[in-house]
């Protein structure tokens, strides 16, 4: 407040000078009356990422942390491309991909395993070890045995070092798709050790090593970064106290607060204090209340956010200016975190009470970290530290913090934790649809569906199988396809009207994918369209019964063309898609003229895969059959057949107009008895045909109870039949 008032004076009196020096009068003002707010130990970072520069000492690690290690080898990118279509119709694309091959160093110090990676922030390998993308990784856990890496060995031949003392890992060929084609900011999760923290591991790091038996209870890991280890140290004595003695052969660290299981008692203290302070009985008695015991909060590494930073506050109350917060670059949980800092705040709170007092002679049993009481003095003293002089030994005490409950649990908070979810097994589905109407109409149209049995999905390569090897076949998109079986039998049903009583039970791959309602107006439009086996159905309701169980009602049947097959049943067990943006198009070029074609998805995560034959080979270039079968008999006694003709892709059917003729030319075969060989057939170019008096009697009596067909002959394949009666029913009409 004072610096908003000073700095105003101050500019209204001399301009912008004076309001300068009256913001600096005013920052002292409030300074003194409202204080500051100070951190105390190294200031919180947030999460390093994977960094390479000379001449950085590499972290020594503990316990379980998060770092982001340095880049210590690499190749450049290795690009790949793709080039896909290009046929009758389809332009030429050509795609290129990009992967890295490089070496990070996590830890000076060896690791028991490697956790979690984190890419970009998202997840690049989970807790079991899986990657999220293509490519292979290698662990070296630091050890003095390990060999050099192959490719390491194989890049850099003779020179290539082992990097024994020095736990790494190794990417091979690391696809880039999913960071941009680009090498992503790489954090590690590290486990160093797995059992708790202790003081000994830090003192281990030293050359003269030294003696400790301090179980850092409740810290989940820790880092030195280079530099005097009495700086990690320190950040830890603000939450575990630590004695330490160097009186003897050799360091030694203890807990401050636990040295001995009973108080020693002090003996009488030898007068003769100078200063005013002294009580002139050996004893000097001071209180600091604007020190220690203004400590707020504690920042550190949350291991219930994934070591995201956070913060916990001392009792639960808000930080004011002048309180402390402390800065621990270590990873806890909010529970611990919240503990420690609470007790740290009484500790700090009760250690503003120090007393130097003065004896003739110490009893070898009283060290740092020793818990004392002094005659006529009320309650219990830590030995902070001691100190010969001339007139005695001079022992520096602080209160100590008695016994308290245990402080409330702490909560980390809300966090974006990013999924780790597994890649589950690859279900894929290969199918052709009939032509749609958009594009060339000579182009096949086969299509992929693919996605993971109830785990994630990052896409899948594609292979086409020809003469027993793997033609790459390109990629499928990352966002999976719903697809399933069907659970309950589908009944022979008419295609011609909307059946609103027909139900039918489905089970999806993945219990995560929805599948959604649509009016009768959405359905004309196209809505809801599923592939069943060869057969497009639209649904107009879907009902949820269990996360992967859906019941679907209001059917339409044998859409697309294919209401030959709803004159078939469907078994349980039989697989269905559904149709929409998320189905993967095969280059025309690799499915043209393959009467059997297998296709195989990969798996670019774990290379797990699939394979399906292609089903419905053909059936973009089948013409539809002919519809609205008419006959009757002339005047003479012949029999006159008429039928109209349906095109492929031309499903909007105005009217006044005919169907468009996509074929080169309009063919159609009648015959009569089985398809594949007619006991007669005639190839007419007209949407009609007489049989004469004569002939038509004579074929009454050779084939009275043989169907007559039609079938429209297309540019690549025959339409399925149009059957319009046999003989025997010409007679009974």
């Amino acid at each position: 407040m004072a610096t908003l008032l000073l700095t105003a004076a101050g500019t209204a009196l001399g301009g912008p000078l004076g309001g300068a020096l009256g913001a600096l009068a005013g920052q002292a003002i409030d300074g003194t009356i409202l204080g500051r707010p100070s951190g105390e130990g190294p200031r919180l970072k947030d999460l390093t990422l994977t960094t390479s520069t000379y001449g950085n000492p590499v972290p020594k690690h503990f316990g379980r942390m998060r770092v982001g290690g340095t880049v210590i080898w690499a190749t450049d990118l290795k690009e790949v491309s793709d080039v896909a279509g290009g046929g009758k119709g389809q332009p030429k694309v050509t795609t290129y991909s990009y992967s890295a091959s490089f070496a990070v160093a996590l830890s000076s110090r060896p690791m028991s395993r490697l956790g979690r990676i984190w890419a970009d922030g998202s997840l690049l390998r989970g807790a079991a070890g899986d990657l999220k993308t293509g490519g292979s990784l290698r662990f070296y856990d630091g050890c003095g045995d390990h060999e050099p890496d192959p490719l390491l060995r194989d890049a850099e031949g003779s020179r290539s070092p082992a990097y024994r003392g020095t736990a790494y890992v190794v990417f091979e060929d690391l696809q880039l798709a999913d960071f941009g084609n680009r090498i992503p900011s790489l954090t590690f999760e590290i486990i160093a050790d797995d059992e708790p923290m202790t003081v000994a591991q830090l003192l281990n790091t030293l050359p003269d090593g030294g003696r400790s038996d301090l179980v850092l209870r409740d810290i989940g890991g820790f880092s030195i970064e280079g530099g005097p280890l009495v700086h990690p140290l320190a950040a830890i004595h603000a939450l575990h106290p630590i004695a330490c003695d160097s009186g003897g052969d050799t360091l030694t660290l203890s807990a401050a607060e636990e040295q001995n299981s009973m108080p020693i008692l002090l003996g009488q203290p030898t007068a003769g204090w100078d200063d005013e302070a002294s009580a002139g009985d050996g004893t000097h008695r001071q209180r600091d209340p604007a020190g220690q015991g203004s400590l707020g909060a504690m920042r550190y590494y949350d291991l219930d956010r994934d070591y995201q930073p956070n913060l916990q506050r001392a009792g639960g109350r808000a930080i004011v200016s002048s309180r402390r917060s402390i800065e621990f670059s270590g990873a806890l949980s909010a529970g611990a975190a919240r503990s420690l800092v609470d007790m740290a705040m009484r500790r700090a709170a009760w250690q503003q009470e120090r007393m130097l007092w003065r004896v003739a002679e110490l009893d070898p049993a009283i060290a740092p970290g020793s818990t004392v009481m002094a005659p006529g003095v009320d309650g219990f003293w830590t030995v902070e530290e001691w100190e010969w002089s001339d007139k005695g030994i001079e022992l520096q005490l602080v209160r100590l913090r008695p016994v308290t409950a245990v402080a409330l649990p702490g909560d980390a908070g809300r966090a974006q934790i990013a999924a780790d979810v597994s890649a589950g097994a690859l279900w894929l589905r290969a199918f052709e649809l009939p032509w749609d109407g958009i594009g060339a109409a000579d182009i096949r149209r086969a299509y992929v569906a693919t996605g993971s049995k109830g785990g994630s999905f990052a896409g899948a390569a594609l292979y086409l199988s020809q003469e027993g090897r793997l033609v790459p076949a390109g990629v499928s998109g990352r966002r999976p396809n719903i697809g399933g079986t069907i659970s309950s039998p589908l009944m022979p049903s008419s295609a011609m009207l909307f059946d609103r009583s027909a139900i039918l039970a489905v089970t999806l791959e993945s219990d995560d994918a929805i599948l959604p309602p649509a009016s009768l107006a959405a359905l004309a439009q196209g809505a809801n369209r599923i592939w069943i086996d060869g057969e497009i159905v639209q649904y107009s309701n879907a009902v949820r019964t269990a996360p992967r169980s859906w019941t679907l009602s209001g059917l339409l049947r044998g859409r697309g063309g294919t209401e030959q097959r709803s004159a078939h049943p469907h078994a349980p067990g039989s697989a269905f898609v559904v149709i929409d943006d998320r189905l993967t198009l095969l280059d025309a070029d690799l499915t043209a003229g393959s009467a059997g074609v297998t296709v195989t998805a990969i798996s670019p995560a774990d290379r797990s895969e699939a394979s399906v034959h292609l089903s419905d080979a053909g059936a973009s270039l089948r013409p539809l059959p002919p519809v609205h079968p008419r006959a009757s008999l002339s005047a003479s006694g012949g029999l006159d057949l008429r039928w109209t003709r349906r095109a492929r892709g031309a499903w909007a059917w105005p009217d006044e107009v005919d169907a468009p003729l996509v074929e080169q030319t309009e063919s159609y075969r009648l015959g009569i008895g089985p398809l594949d060989q007619p006991h007669r057939n005639w190839v007419i170019s007209a949407l009609s045909f007489r049989f004469p008096a004569e002939e038509l009697a004579a074929l009454r009596i050779i084939y009275p109870s043989e169907q007559l067909w039609v079938r429209q002959i297309g540019t690549f394949a025959q339409s399925d039949p149009l059957f319009l009666f046999s003989f025997s029913q010409l007679e009974d009409t």
